[in-house]
Formats: C-alpha cells, structure tokens, sequence
C-alpha cells in the first residue's frame, strides 16, 4: 500500500470531531498547514533584528568603503551614485538601482563588490573581505532593511548623532530602578491564586476582558510536563495526579518535575538558543570543537543544581577567577567560561579578523544578561540607545584582554590555548610513563648517532661499509619510533574555555575599521548602568568586575531580563515580547509592574529560576484554559493580558524527543562528546568545510550542532540558529514538515515501534487502541475514536492483502499506519 492509499483510505474513514486522531494526510495539515492554530498567537518577527544588522555589518563597511566617493559629503558623486540612505541605494545611478531588495544576484551592487565584471568594482583598488561579501550578500536577501533617512534636500541621514542621551536614557523604563511593586487589588477577590493574578486580573478588570475557565488535571499535567521536561506524562503519571485530590496535589507535580534531571535539558536547551551555543567555531572551514559539548552540559547541570542565577552569570564571564573549594569546583567553572570561548570565529586562519569575535561577544552578553543590544555601538553611537562608542570599546577592552583558545582553521590546523582541567601536578604524573617512553627512544637515537659517528671514523673498507649501512638502517627506525612514540602522548583533559591576557584598554575604532584607530578608552561598564571603571593599577583583564557589574542587584537589566525569558517560555511570550531588545526599537512590557514585581521575587530568592517557575506555575493565569471566550478574543484578540492560555506546537526538539519517549526508543542517559573524526585527519578547507550529522537516540539537546549549517531536522522544524542569538522560535508551516511526519524513516521506524508496544501490551484490539491513545496522548479514546480506529484497522488489513502483503507483515503494518496517524495529529503535536 502507499502512502498515498494510506492518505486516501483514512480520509475515507475519519469523521473529525473535535478530538479524534484525523487521517495522516488531514492531521498532518492541520499541524503544519492551519493558519489558524499555527500562526495566529505567534509573535511577529521584532522588526529591528534587521536593522541591527545593518547596523553592525552594513553601514561600518559602508562607511569605510564607500562614503568617499558615493556620498552627500562629495560634491561630485561617481557614476550619479549615492549609498547614504536607503531611497539613494533603490534609486541607484547612471547604471540603475543599486540592489534589488531580496535578490543579491540582480544587485549591482553585489556584482560590482564580487569584482565580478572588470569594468564594475567597488571599491576599485582592493575587493572587500570574505565576510564582508557574505555580509552583504545577506543583507541584500534579507530585504535590505537601512534606517538611513534622505532628506529633502539630498541624500542626507537625518538622524541624530545618538538617538537617546544619557538623561532620556534614565527616564527610560528598562534603564529605571527595578522597584518592589505593591500587589494591586481586584474586584473579585476569590480568582487569584498568587499574587501574579492580582496584576493579571487588575488589568482584565480595567480592560473589561473576561479570564478563560481554568483547565482540567488532565491538560495542566501535560502543560506542566512538557514546559518543565519538554516531554510528555506517562498514563501513570497522568492516574497518579488523578487519584491525588489534596490541595498540593499540583505542587507535588512541579516538585518532581523540577527534580528530574530531563528539566535541565529543557530549561538548558532554551539558554543554549540565547547564547548561540555550537560544536563548531563558525571560521571559514567551520572547524569542529569536540571540547564544546562540556559548556554545554556545564549549562544543564547548572539548571538541574539550580545554581542561582546571579552565580550562573558570574561563573560564565570570570569561572576562571573564581576559584573554588575543590579542584572539581574549580574546573566546573573554567567550564562555564565555554560561554565566551564559543564565540564565533571569522577567517581562515589563526589571527582571522578577532575584532568581529570581540563584537560578537559583546553582542551576547549585551542581549543574553542586558536585554541590549551594545554592539551596535562599534562604529558610532547607538542610534535608538543610551550607549555610546566609548562605551562599546569600554568593554572591548576588557575581552581583548582575554585570552581566547584557538580552534584550528585551514592555516594552523592544531589546537591552541585550550585550558587544562587538570592539575599540573596530575598532569606531571599523566605525563610521566610517556616522558620516560621518549626519553629512552631518544637516548636509542643518541647512542646509535654515536655508533654511526665512529663507523665513519673506520678506514675505508668492506666492513665499514658494512657498519656504516646497518647504523644508517637501525638509526632509521630509532628515528621513526622517536617521532612515533612522540604523538602517543596520553590525552590531556581540558576545555575550550577563556583566560587572561596581557591587560590593557582599547582604542577606539574609527567607523569600527580596526586599522584607524582613535582615543583610548579605560575599560568600564555602559554609563547608562552604573559607569563603573577599572582603576588604572588593576592588572587583570576586568572580567571578574564585569561579572559582578552584570549580577548585581542594582542592575535594572539583569533580573528583569531573565524573569521575562522565564515568562516566555511558560507562556509562549515575554511580558516584554522582544526579549533580547529591552531598548527603543523593543516592545514595552504589557505588565510593567508585574515584570517588576517578579524581578524583586527573583533577587529576593536568591536569584532561584526553580523559585519563580513554581510562582508562575501555581498561579491561576499559567493554569487557564486554551479555549476562546468570545467577548475577550474581540477585545484583546493577541492576548496581550493573558485571559487565556496560548495554544502552542511542540519545538523541533520536543517533538523529537516525544515521539522517542512514547515508542520506547529515547536513550534518557546524557550524551558526553560527538563522535568527531580523529583530530589528526582534519584537513578542512573554506572550499570543502567540516559537516557532519551524528544520529542518536539521546534528547535532541545532544544532538550535534554546527554553525554555519543546521542540523537537517532542526533546519525543517524552526531549530535555533547556532550563529546568531535565537530569543523567539518562529514556528512556519513548510510542505518539508509534512512530508517528514509522511515519509522519513525516523517516522516510520518510530511509529513501527510503537505499534510493537501496543501488540505486546495487550491482545484485544480495542485495548490496544486504548494504549495508543494513552501513550500518545495520556488519555483514553471515545467509543466513537474506538470504532473509527477499528474500521481504520480492518480496511487496512484487507488493502494489504489485497495487494499481496505476506500475512506476517499484515498485522504490524496497519497498526503501524494507525500510530503514524496519532504521531501526526494536532493533539500530539501541540499543548493545549
């Protein structure tokens, strides 16, 4: 039978009430095909994502390259051709529009960068870099989006030097105290649970919008279950909360999820999309970096330990100066500095350009801890932010004061400033059988240097040719043991992980071009958070005082900021929807004063994420009902308020992962390094990089990242993008999902699985159906699902036979179509 008998024969037999499992090819649009539950809750794309872009890319390369000769400051501009504003660029010059929004190959401009045509290069005497090319390449697909304003008068950019001052910035809501607001109150005083309720329903009452009902046990267990574990309850899990009718019947439930060790990669997962975590360094060839995988299970451990969040920032910027209690607590905490190792490297080579790794750095830490995005200001002042180019280089120093490891490229292929996770008296000892080896096939070499030395002091004759032959043979192959037994030195463990470098501060960067470089700024945080200096006698790179600028309680950014992604990911949007732009361009918070409230909580328990997952959790907001209330859905048709709960599709990596753990394929035991190719094979080139995919039937957490190519399956189902922040997943609805959940052989083998269990399980066919929706769905099918999987089954069997399917294969094959039915249902696939 095929896939599209399969489609055609279920359609047939499959009426749809609301909670039946629809045929494949009927389920399978309604999961990745109905606009109308896919897209409608979903945030928008933040509209300055593009314009940072430009920002940090576009216009520095602009500036330097070719504002000279194409723009308003040139009394003559070449070729008619003006580059200093988007209306200038769309206009174009005497050879037309200068790119095509979207189409970088009808661009002039790309053509005449690539230095493709001879009579149309820019700039005319040296070809930009690599990079600077992919750059613009990009940005031209993208759409080219360029805040660059023309005057009337010309094509001037209009806007202000900085577009907030320093006193606006402090009048500026995210710049502001966070302030320990008062529980407002509400009319209806019987609804909250928490006091978030009373800020929710405070504002629902002002606005007239009514709340949804809440939701049964059976819905909030599999709510709660995925958003803790991203995993979904097993059937005794689901008849162990049933059968507790005690008021901390729901509590008991967050508490053993919480403890679970699947709750660190959840929750670790969500970080890793934040800090664009990836096994490979992003250089030219994407070189590979085994050693990564330790940040990125340093990360999971921390959430499981539930280190406080203040300690998880410090142990990330400076771990290696913090020292530790043991050695073992030490080295955890060089492993936390993985976080600034994995930085993107550029270029094919050893020096690449390090400036752009500095930069994306200092991109991270401004979005991942500060909700910020600094980095825009490296080549002139943030044009919609409080924060200068002095502020930007202020903290430029202190990472071009770090020391970051090297991790090969195609010129200088070994590994370099990796740092050991092992003592020196550890690794003397490691060392010391291997030394001793070499030694003694180094002292062979010297002895029978010294026997051919006399051999060649003998007269000339027969047998001092003789001798001389055999000492040139033997001390050949003491030679060929030497340099043998040399690269049998035993593996030393250690971390791709930052440390100190040669302090000192940084100049500034005139229009971001490393090569022009201006006054000397002394390192220091943004003045819009505190200004906070180093003194000119500190001898370290600033990383410590750094880490302890970002945790500090008196930062208005920091609690604020990860209060908001933990909000985000309970509820499918941040109180503030922009999470990694705090700023201008941003959105503001719907719940200003809630999202204060919940950074005091935050600081006040010790900065514990596992704290104020169970305040959100326990509150009667997080535990509403996904269904529409007519009146509210008009009033507030985004659900800006939270009336009701957000019905959400599974991740790329919880549904993975689910349909592992429902047919008993998913390997719950953590995952340690990639199986990578021997180090001394490497030969990647920009022409021929590293790529590889790794199965596994570990959590997809573990699954093998690299960052210039996603993995396949992350790719079709929205995964994080590895080189850039990821702050908000934007579901889409591709043709690729569906013919994924169709026919890929993980589909199909996971739904052959799971149809095994259910012939295993129980001998009367209405009991397995009962155990398929109890696995799939946690919980037990209608009479009407009973009777419609029953006429499935039957008229499967008989198309089978009638084309001639062996009758052993009969049987397993229709329960298999029927499992990759429920697989690919809404139900399955999303949380109500």
């Amino acid at each position: 039978m095929t896939d599209d008998d399969e489609s055609d024969s279920v359609a047939q037999m499959f009426a749809p009430p609301r909670r039946s499992s629809l045929a494949l090819s009927t389920a399978i649009a309604l999961v990745f095909g109905t606009c109308g539950l896919c897209c409608a809750e979903t945030p928008t794309p933040a509209g300055s994502e593009g314009l940072e872009f430009f920002e940090k890319r576009i216009r520095p390369i602009l500036v330097a390259h070719c504002y000279e000769c194409h723009s308003a400051d040139r009394k003559k501009q070449e070729g008619g051709l003006f580059l200093d504003s988007r209306s200038a660029l769309l206009k174009g010059g005497d050879s037309g529009p200068a790119i095509i929004p979207g189409d970088p190959e009808k661009s002039l401009l790309i053509t005449a960068v690539r230095h493709a045509d001879k009579d149309l290069k820019m700039p005319p005497e040296q070809k930009l870099s690599a990079t600077q090319l992919d750059d613009l390449t990009a940005w031209v697909k993208q759409g080219a989006p360029d805040p660059r304003l023309a005057t009337s008068a010309g094509t001037v950019d209009s806007r202000p030097k900085s577009g907030m001052t320093l006193e606006e910035g402090r009048k500026f809501w995210a710049f502001q105290p966070v302030q320990d607001r008062p529980v407002p109150a509400v009319t209806d005083q019987s609804w909250p649970l928490t006091p978030i309720d009373n800020f929710i329903l405070n504002r629902l009452e002002l606005a007239g919008v009514a709340a949804a009902p809440r939701a049964d046990k059976r819905t909030l267990l599999r709510r709660v279950t995925f958003d803790l574990t991203g995993l979904p309850p097993t059937p005794n899990d689901l008849a162990e909360f049933l059968a507790d009718d005690s008021p901390q019947a729901f509590e008991k439930v967050i508490d053993r999820l919480l403890s679970s060790p699947h709750y660190g990669e959840r929750w670790g997962r969500h970080w890793l999309d934040v800090v664009r975590y990836a096994d490979t360094c992003g250089n030219a060839s994407d070189y590979p970096v085994p050693q990564a995988h330790r940040y990125r299970d340093w990360v999971i451990s921390a959430f499981n330990r539930n280190l406080p969040y203040d300690q998880f920032v410090r142990e990330q910027i400076a771990g290696d100066l913090l020292g530790g209690e043991s050695e073992e607590i030490k080295f955890e905490r060089i492993k936390a500095t993985g976080y600034l190792a994995i930085a993107r490297r550029f270029g094919g080579d050893r020096v690449g350009e390090h400036h752009l790794t500095i930069e994306d750095t200092i991109d991270n830490v401004g979005r991942a801890f500060l909700g910020s995005t600094i980095s825009c200001a490296r080549c002139h002042d943030h044009k919609f932010d409080p924060f200068t180019s002095h502020d930007y280089y202020g903290l430029y120093g202190i990472f071009s004061s770090t020391r970051y490891p090297f991790p090969g490229a195609e010129v200088g292929r070994q590994q370099v400033d990796f740092v050991p996770l092992m003592t020196p008296a550890a690794i003397d000892e490691l060392l010391k059988p291997h030394r001793e080896k070499v030694a003694a096939a180094e002292a062979e070499v010297n002895r029978l240097q010294a026997v051919e030395a006399e051999a060649k002091k003998l007269p000339d004759s027969d047998e001092k040719k003789t001798q001389l032959e055999a000492a040139a043979k033997a001390l050949k192959e003491a030679r060929q043991k030497h340099q043998a037994v040399q690269k049998e030195a035993p593996p030393i463990a250690d971390a791709y992980a930052v440390a100190e470098a040669k302090p000192e501060n940084a100049k500034i960067h005139l229009r971001g071009d490393p090569k022009r470089l201006g006054d000397e700024v002394p390192r220091h945080f943004p003045a819009i958070l505190g200004g906070q200096e180093l003194p000119p006698e500190n001898a370290t790179s600033g990383r410590l005082q750094l880490a302890e600028w970002l945790s500090s309680p008196q930062n208005p950014l920091t609690a604020r900021v990860m209060v908001n992604r933990i909000w985000q990911q309970h509820f499918g949007k941040g109180i503030v929807q922009t999470p990694n732009d705090f700023g201008r361009q941003g959105k503001p918070p719907t719940h200003p004063e809630l999202l204060d409230y919940l950074a005091a909580r935050f600081v006040e328990s010790g900065w514990s994420i596992k704290a104020m997952h169970k305040q959100i959790l326990l509150s009667r907001t997080w535990q509403l009902t996904s269904e529409e209330v007519a009146t509210s859905a008009r009033l507030d048709p985004n659900n800006e308020l939270f009336w009701k709960f957000t019905r959400r599709r599974l991740d790329a990596e919880a549904l993975r992962d689910s349909i592992l753990f429902v047919s008993g394929q998913l390997d719950e035991t953590p995952a340690g390094a990639h199986p990578f190719p021997p180090a001394a094979s490497w030969g990647f080139t920009q022409h021929n990089p590293f790529n590889a995919v790794y199965e596994t039937r570990r959590r997809s957490v573990y699954l093998m990242q690299q960052r210039l190519r996603k993995n396949p399956y992350l790719a079709i189902f929205d995964g994080a993008d590895p080189s850039s922040s990821t702050a908000v997943r934007l579901p889409s609805t591709t043709p690729l999902q569906a013919l994924f959940l169709m026919n890929d052989s993980f589909a199909h083998d996971s739904a052959a699985k799971l149809a095994a269990l259910a012939i295993a399980s129980q001998a009367e066919e209405p009991k397995r159906i009962e155990f398929l929706y109890q696995t799939t769905l946690t919980r037990a099918p209608n009479s009407e699902e009973v009777s419609e999987c029953s006429d499935f089954l039957q008229k499967y069997r008989a198309a089978l036979a009638a084309k001639g399917a062996p009758p052993p294969q009969v049987e397993p094959e229709a329960w298999s179509a029927l499992a990759r039915v429920l697989l690919s249902g809404n139900e399955f696939a999303f949380v109500d």
